[in-house]
């Protein structure tokens, strides 16, 4: 789910994704498409085709790219948050003021 791909992101690491249900459809999408950092595993599963793709994420050209992908990935991340003027500081504090705040102010 999100929670991997959050984790993966955070590591600096590429994903295989197997998507099942719920969000992970979408997840593995924005991974392998969008983001560069991952590679779906097809409805029709077998040992051979996983290997294959183990093998192409750790020691493969595409790996490569991915893993390269995966760091510039994790470096966003870090910029996201680790700093108090980082992306993610920003709009926590800005849902705090607009949305949660305004709801403990009496009504004028």
């Amino acid at each position: 789910g999100w929670n991997s791909t959050l984790d993966t992101i955070c590591s600096g690491v590429p994903i295989l994704c197997w998507p099942f249900f719920a969000e992970q459809q979408t997840n593995c999408w924005y991974s392998a498409e969008k983001w560069g950092i991952g590679m779906e595993i097809d409805n029709n599963v077998r040992r051979e085709e996983v290997e294959r793709q183990v093998r192409e994420l750790m020691e493969g050209g595409k790996g490569k790219d991915m893993r390269k992908n995966a760091m510039e990935w994790k470096k966003l991340a870090e910029e996201a948050t680790a700093r108090p003027d980082g992306s993610s500081y920003a709009n926590f504090e800005k849902l705090i003021n607009e949305a949660l705040l305004p709801l403990n102010q009496p009504d004028n």
